[in-house]
């Protein structure tokens, strides 16, 4: 079989399901910019890609583990995943590497594949301007491309050599494509005639106990200023849809109308006047929304103390406010949240126009940043030109 009838081979590595979703939809778009090439995919994925035809080595739930034990518990199943993965460059030797976020395999795996004169292409950059810049030039060594996601990344590896492309960030595409599908969908359950505000108090156990109480007794006190509110408190499944109703229960004091909705987050913040939202990409969610916020958050001390340590290159904890690199919204961090401090932020966004409208024009500038839709249609676009070129 000659090179330009065999099918292209691209080895594709995605650890987490987020990074499934991204790249599931690279092929799809592979497929479309190449039509004059079939295709062989395979390495490491989730649903997403496997649906798209991927041949898979493992599957990306059993690698998507969170924090620095969790992995050390687990360091057999990785290492030998990760020489698997380096067997398949040499038996199957693909046309191109393209890794997706989940840096820490991701990287030694490009790495290897550079070695074998393979192209690596990696999207979505290591957060290097939050911590540890001294992993930069190891970063463009095992590179052959890396495509960023936020506009500030490509200055950070200016002399490396190594070759940057901001693309936009795929948050973007997922906003508007949210909205869309919930066009159909019944209205979510605000009370008539009351302020809407949306809590978000985190999605995990840990997160839920330190955060919620505060964030409770915040917006009941709000409530005695602004009037009648009704409260929104999104959750992504119904196991944790039933850890927060009891911790709702549990709650000291909390706002007369409180109600837990499963999914639809993006739909709440676009109907919400105001937000509550904790550290994470929601609150980049709340800007492309145009949801006025206050971001909170709260971790253990030591856990506190340990990242204030390694968090030297940024100012801010909030999407919201390190994509525009100004202080957009307050954040009210460890000792910092309480229920005042909720409560005078809450009724502040509610009841300040002028702050309102200041922030919704910094939010403008953050969605222009942003690069627009069609973020991973650009991203497949850069991860093509590595591909064998059309005879």
């Amino acid at each position: 079989m000659s090179a330009e009838s065999r099918p292209l081979r691209v080895m594709v590595s995605a650890g987490e399901i987020s990074g499934d979703m991204y790249a599931a939809a690279i092929v799809r778009e592979l497929r479309r910019l190449r039509p004059d090439r079939t295709f062989e995919f395979f390495g490491l994925g989730g649903d997403r890609l496997r649906e798209e035809g991927a041949e898979l080595f493992e599957h990306a739930s059993r690698t998507g583990v969170i924090g620095f034990w969790e992995v050390l518990k687990r360091a057999r199943f990785f290492a030998r995943l990760l020489r698997r993965l380096k067997g398949a460059l040499v038996s199957r030797r693909p046309d191109l590497l393209l890794t997706v976020d989940y840096p820490g395999m991701n990287l030694r795996l490009a790495a290897a594949a550079k070695a074998l004169g393979i192209p690596a292409v990696h999207y979505v950059c290591p957060q290097v301007w939050a911590w540890h810049r001294d992993r930069i030039p190891k970063i463009a060594a095992a590179l052959d491309r890396l495509i960023a996601i936020f506009p500030f990344e490509p200055a950070l590896f200016e002399g490396t050599g190594l070759d940057v492309r901001f693309a936009g960030h795929p948050l973007v595409d997922a906003v508007a494509a949210s909205l869309r599908e919930e066009e159909d969908r019944p209205p979510l359950p605000w009370a008539p005639g009351a302020r809407r505000i949306a809590l978000f108090a985190g999605s995990r156990r840990n997160e839920v106990r330190r955060i919620l109480p505060d964030v409770l007794a915040g917006a009941a006190m709000a409530e005695e200023t602004l009037g009648p509110c009704s409260f929104l408190l999104p959750v992504p499944t119904a196991e944790r849809a039933a850890d927060v109703r009891a911790a709702i229960a549990a709650a000291k004091r909390r706002p007369a109308r409180v109600e837990v909705v499963e999914g639809r987050s993006r739909r709440i913040l676009h109907e919400a006047e105001a937000a509550v939202v904790k550290s994470g990409t929601s609150t980049l969610e709340a800007s492309l929304l145009g949801c006025p916020q206050v971001i909170v958050y709260r971790v253990s001390w030591t856990t506190y103390r340990i990242m204030k340590r390694l968090l030297t290159g940024v100012k801010w904890i909030g999407l919201a406010n390190i994509v525009p690199g100004k202080s957009v919204a307050r954040e009210l961090i460890q000792g910092g949240l309480a229920p005042e401090t909720v409560r005078d932020e809450l009724v502040s966004l509610c009841a300040d126009p002028a702050r309102r409208a200041a922030m919704l024009e910094d939010y403008a500038r953050t969605r222009r940043l942003l690069g627009g839709e069609g973020a991973v249609a650009r991203a497949a676009a850069l991860v093509a030109d590595l591909l064998p070129a059309p005879v």
